[in-house]
């Protein structure tokens, strides 16, 4: 560093390098000075303010005559890359700022005092240098889908709404406690559309060691995820999620109620109706109910005798919770055998129709209790950050950038 100065754009920094022998990087022949060039480039900021860095390059001439390279100007690639606008340190500021402080590229370039196209079309390089690495692919042992909506305008636009996600899932060792076993999702891909095709063609894509290694594969309840799955991961045990299993009962016992009120009153759910007013707390788990809340529901049951078709179906609802609140997974599965086997033939035709979902589904509904209660959780974590970054973003028009920008926020193009 020769000097530092302050302008009305910030701190400048004015450096050089130490004069050392230089070999021409063509021929290797010792090279002769041949004056100087300054480039200027965007450094950390410091003290709040930006900061740019006047780097006093050498240029140097090849004495050789049969060397094609007649002169050239020094490179470190530490400091920058060739033609880069920002220095090597202020890229990966920039990567971390958006990755975790949940920071926005027009943010970070506000910060650097450039401009956002200054700002991405120097990181993008490194993200794609990241996102070729095949090692992001190794471990996974556990591999959880879903489909988010990405944009909600016309698809002649910018083409699928759907994209599906692939998220790593595998448990690691906790360094303080080794015996507990902790779940870091990390988003490893996203793909357009939102079917079993685009899942099972990024399968294929991923190769035969991948998927040899993929002992659980989590999903929501969805027929074409399932299909690829049991093509391309048959040695892999499918497990659909807790949340969305209960949440298909809890539709259930929601349709029930509304046909009860229907054919009672003749009309939807008004104040003072009984079954409308306890339709929040029936949702709820039987161990959150307050004592003042158990009272009216009972109340409610007890108003009509035509309420006892919703009142069935609540208990049966909350013995399809049982089993995955069950602190037992062999007392848990048990109950499970018993929903497979005793919903199905239900009178009431929504608890049969779950009951007929559960048993086709039976093998990866069980699967949950021999896989260690296994989850898509961690996928619907990631589908949270995804919204959020979009939001701060204010949206994206460009899905290859947003394929980056959520990879990297993702955790998926971890150095």
């Amino acid at each position: 560093m020769t000097s530092v100065e302050r302008d009305d754009a910030g701190l400048v920094v004015v450096v050089e390098s130490a004069s050392t022998p230089m070999g021409c990087p063509e021929c290797g022949v010792v090279a002769h000075a041949h004056g100087r060039v300054t480039v200027e480039l965007v450094d950390l900021p410091c003290f709040e303010q930006p900061v740019r860095l006047r780097w006093v390059k050498r240029r140097w001439s090849c004495p050789e005559p049969a060397c094609a390279t007649v002169t050239f100007v020094e490179q470190h690639e530490t400091i920058a890359r060739p033609r880069g606008l920002l220095t090597v340190r202020a890229c990966w500021w920039a990567i971390e700022q958006i990755r975790r402080e949940h920071a926005s590229v027009a943010g970070v370039a506000r910060q650097l005092g450039c401009s956002w196209k200054t700002v991405w079309r120097s990181i993008r390089p490194l993200l794609e240098a990241l996102d070729a690495d095949p090692a992001r692919f190794d471990g996974v042992a556990t591999l959880g889908v879903d489909e988010h909506v990405w944009h909600h305008v016309s698809p002649r636009r910018r083409g699928p709404k759907e994209l599906t996600g692939m998220v790593d899932l595998t448990g690691h060792p906790d360094p303080k406690k080794p015996d507990k076993v902790v779940v870091r999702a990390r988003l490893l891909d996203l793909v357009p559309g939102r079917s079993g095709t685009v899942y099972k063609a990024w399968l294929i894509e991923r190769g035969e060691a991948f998927r040899a290694a993929v002992q659980v594969a989590t999903l929501d309840p969805f027929h074409g995820y399932k299909n690829a799955i049991d093509d391309q991961l048959d040695e892999a045990a499918s497990v659909p999620d807790a949340f969305h299993v209960v949440k298909l009962g809890g539709q259930a016992l929601d349709e029930i109620r509304r046909r009860a009120q229907q054919a009672i009153h003749g009309h939807r759910g008004r104040k003072g109706d009984p079954l409308y007013g306890i339709r929040n707390i029936l949702r709820l788990g039987l161990e959150h109910l307050s004592e003042k809340q158990r009272a009216r529901i009972d109340a409610a049951f007890d108003a009509d005798e035509r309420h006892d078709e919703v009142h069935i179906a609540w208990q049966a609802i909350h013995q399809l919770r049982a089993a995955y609140t069950a602190k037992d997974l062999a007392a848990g599965k048990k109950i499970a055998l018993k929903v497979i086997e005793t919903f199905p033939s239900c009178p009431i035709p929504e608890i049969a129709r779950l009951g007929r979902t559960l048993r086709k589904w039976s093998a990866e509904f069980l699967a949950y209790f021999d896989t260690a209660r296994s989850s898509n959780g961690g996928t619907e974590a990631i589908n949270g950050l995804i919204e959020l970054h979009r939001r701060i973003a204010r949206g994206f028009r460009n899905r290859d950038n947003y394929r980056l920008r959520m990879l990297l926020i993702g955790g998926g193009l971890i150095p």
